[in-house]
């Protein structure tokens, strides 16, 4: 498994250097050539992405964990689309800033440069293959992708298409490269790859992220878990509200920025509650409140261990708050600083909000489902960064490079 590992660090690095040198044009062309194989292969994928669902099936996967792994058509052509977003975006790399004249007559700047080789490991998902990949070759990166074996066919045939696309546009193939085995020694491998790997970025579960961030010596962008908040103040358009908690919740369960915690202000919610519990209940969700929340509803008891749960699942947790300021240290106290929503017509309390609360994401009046990176104009993202280190929220193509000083001059000596 080490030998295996290093030669695809090998190759990893050699490509690397070709790709921080590769054109717009080129990269561009490759992406575009990428999306048109997945499109053609699009058969071919669900077919291969079947086998998984099944494997999963047996294998006694939950409802949440199979709604990730499928690739339907909608996924399929999301894929392609990212891709052609990704290509569309400017280029940031070679990209010179902050350009000054010191007294000495020297001008300093900054140039935004790749990161050079990026280990990805993730879950489920196999449409992160297309994304990772988009990502890391537009912004000059060589990859190592490393995905759940419970998407192994499904990453197979996802990465065909990407050595296709790649060739076409004569990059180097191993420019992105899959790990093809299972063993989960592979993992620790790449982890502590750091003569070839420079920084890894995980994407699943919260005992995948742990352990990763526990064993790597490679830098790693990370986040850990996705405990969302809507929060409805007391001058919320009760309307409004009640549509923005419901789809935060309700659109789809098994993502990140999904809401886990509605904090309700105590004023208003007699008025908007037992409607918007009923729209949860006929949509199938299980509801767990404080005792507040329970005189006003039928509905399980929160515990403690609720508010600092990451359900991925048809369960939401409801707790009535004093004001603005219980709701806020709630979410500061219990949440993952990912992604947290106000609703409110105050202009004042909207920016406290903005203002005080410790997360990647902070929103006034939108759905946190909104927080991704395809929303943000980002065409893809390859994780959403909890950490304030190197990257905060959706990482698209600026969070995968780097900066270094650039000095001009016409001979000046220093004296």
């Amino acid at each position: 498994m080490k030998e295996y590992m290093q030669q695809l660090g090998q190759k990893a690095r050699a490509a690397s250097i070709e790709m921080s040198r590769a054109e717009s044009a080129t990269k561009n062309h490759a992406l575009f050539a990428i999306a048109d194989a997945i499109d053609a292969a699009a058969d071919t994928l669900k077919s291969e992405n079947q086998k998984d669902l099944q494997a999963g099936k047996n294998n006694g996967l939950d409802a949440a964990m199979l709604d990730r792994l499928e690739l339907n058509s909608a996924r399929i052509a999301g894929m392609s689309e990212g891709l052609r977003q990704v290509a569309a975006l400017q280029d940031p790399i070679g990209e010179i800033t902050d350009m000054a004249y010191r007294p000495s007559g020297i001008q300093i700047g900054k140039m935004r440069v790749p990161l050079g080789v990026i280990g990805i490991i993730y879950e489920s998902r196999p449409n992160v293959t297309a994304d990772a990949a988009g990502l890391c070759l537009k912004s000059g990166n060589a990859t190592i992708l490393r995905g759940g074996s419970e998407a192994i066919n499904s990453n197979k045939a996802v990465a065909k298409c990407i050595q296709q696309g790649l060739t076409e546009a004569g990059l180097p193939a191993d420019a992105v490269q899959v790990v093809e085995t299972t063993d989960r020694a592979a993992v620790g491998e790449l982890i502590t790859s750091s003569e070839f790997v420079d920084v890894i970025i995980p994407r699943g579960g919260k005992s995948l992220i742990e352990r990763i961030s526990k064993e790597a010596t490679v830098p790693v962008i990370k986040h850990l878990d996705g405990i969302c908040h809507v929060y409805i103040d007391a001058q919320a358009d009760l309307q409004k509200a009640s549509d923005i908690a419901f789809n935060a919740k309700t659109h789809r369960y098994g993502v990140c920025n999904a809401l886990e915690t509605l904090l309700i202000h105590e004023s208003v919610a007699q008025q908007c509650l037992p409607d918007l519990a009923k729209r949860y209940i006929e949509k199938g969700v299980e509801l767990r409140g404080c005792e507040q929340t329970r005189n006003i509803i039928d509905c399980g008891a929160a515990t403690d261990e609720d508010w600092h749960t990451e359900y991925l699942a048809a369960i939401l947790s409801i707790k009535l708050v004093a004001d603005i300021d219980q709701a806020m240290m709630h979410i500061n106290q219990h949440g993952s600083h990912h992604t947290d929503t106000i609703v409110t017509e105050n202009y004042t309390l909207a920016r406290r909000f903005l203002r005080e609360v410790d997360s990647s994401s902070v929103m006034v009046n939108v759905s946190t489902r909104f927080a991704d990176g395809f929303e943000y104009g980002l065409g893809a993202e390859i994780g959403i960064s909890t950490d304030k280190l190197h990257a905060r929220g959706p990482v698209g193509l600026e969070g995968l490079t780097s900066l270094k000083y650039v000095v001009l001059g016409d001979g000046q000596i220093r004296v």
